[in-house]
Parts: structure tokens; C-alpha cells; sequence
């Protein structure tokens, strides 16, 4: 699967993003960027332990699973999205009543949430980690339309079971921090990044 954006024409773009994520190939495009995605064959397994750790461990495994299949040029971009309440990190739940559960549980709460941003190299397998954190806080959710969020079935495939972007945008009472990190990828400084490392391209 190959997305560019506005950009000049190169037979491989020599940004590659190791994600299917339909959320960070659109932030990428509305950022004018080209780029060609890969999905990594990684596995992260469940999450665990800190959710820094967590996050920066996936986005560089994702990014060195791919960079090992190319053989040309590119810097490489994984990124892993996580959201936490202290130490206990809400990955993708797999059914509607673990979905319902963690709702409730961020509901009238601040929780965190982080991306670990990996960028490697394909050819020199030069590494640069970092992690994106932004706080946000949910209000409380009346039991109808917790309901019927439930039953609208996007909570499928999302981190902490929601996405701002989406319906659930209407429990957000507060984001201190970047809202597009919320989304699943902190854009402005991924971008910023991106430019330095294309002025470092021989």
C-alpha cells in the first residue's frame, strides 16, 4: 500500500511509515508529506510495565522489523500509542464489555497519553527514540450514552477503547499537551524532525 502526499514523484519515498493505521497516514498527508506505508510484522504482545517503556520498545520494533525488508535508503518511522492511568497501561480491548470497563474507569479521571516515536535508518540502522505525552480528562458518562457509543462499535482497534477524533471526542473535558498525540502521532514535532533528518540525506 503506497500513500503520497503533494511532494515530487520518487519511485520510494524515503519516508516509510511502519504503521496501517488509518489516523497517522492522515495526519502524515495533512501535513503535505510523502511517504510509502509498510505495516510492521511486529508483535508487541500485551501491554506491560511502564508506559513510556512500553510504547518506545513497540514504535522501535516496529520500525526495525521493516527497515530490515528495505534495501534502499529511508528512514523508517514506528510509532506505538498507549494511554494510562499511573502505571496500568489500556490497550486495544478485544471485546465490547472490556471496552465498557475501561471507559469507566477513565471517566472523571486525568489520564495520560503517550507515543513512543521510533525513527531507523535502513541502510546505516542509526536509532532515534523519543516519547510524546499529553494529559487528557474525561467527564462522566451517563449510562445511555455510554450505551450507544458501545453499540456504534468505534471503540474497536483504539487504545484506552476511544479516539478524540471520533464520537468520544464529546467525553474530553480537557488535553493539556498535543492534541494530535491523542490522535496517534505528535505531528508537529514529527515533522520538524523529518525535516532535519531529509537535510542529512548525502
Amino acid at each position: 500500500m503506497t500513500t503520497r502526499a503533494a511532494g515530487p514523484k520518487t519511485n520510494f519515498p524515503s519516508l516509510i511509515l511502519a504503521s496501517a493505521s488509518p489516523r497517522r497516514r492522515q495526519l502524515l498527508r495533512q501535513a503535505g508529506i510523502a511517504f510509502r506505508v509498510l505495516k510492521s510484522k511486529y508483535d508487541e504482545g500485551e501491554p506491560h510495565g511502564d508506559p513510556v517503556l512500553f510504547a518506545v520498545k513497540s514504535a522501535l520494533g516496529k520500525a526495525r522489523e521493516v527497515a530490515a525488508r528495505i534495501k534502499t535508503p529511508a528512514w523508517v518511522l514506528g510509532a506505538d500509542t498507549v494511554v494510562a492511568v499511573g502505571k496500568t497501561i489500556f490497550g486495544k480491548p478485544a471485546q465490547r464489555s472490556a471496552a465498557a470497563r475501561m471507559l469507566q474507569r477513565l471517566a472523571q479521571r486525568e489520564h495520560q497519553v503517550v507515543t513512543g516515536v521510533a525513527w531507523v535508518h535502513s541502510v546505516t540502522g542509526e536509532t532515534i527514540t523519543w516519547a510524546e505525552h499529553t494529559r487528557v480528562r474525561m467527564r462522566k458518562l451517563e449510562p445511555e450514552e455510554l450505551e450507544n457509543y458501545l453499540k456504534s462499535g468505534e471503540w474497536h482497534d483504539k487504545a484506552g477503547a476511544y479516539g478524540i477524533q471520533g464520537r468520544a471526542g464529546a467525553f474530553v473535558t480537557r488535553v493539556e499537551g498535543c492534541y494530535f498525540n491523542v490522535v496517534g502521532l505528535p505531528l508537529g514535532r514529527v515533522c520538524a524532525q523529518w525535516i532535519q533528518l531529509q537535510k542529512r540525506r548525502p
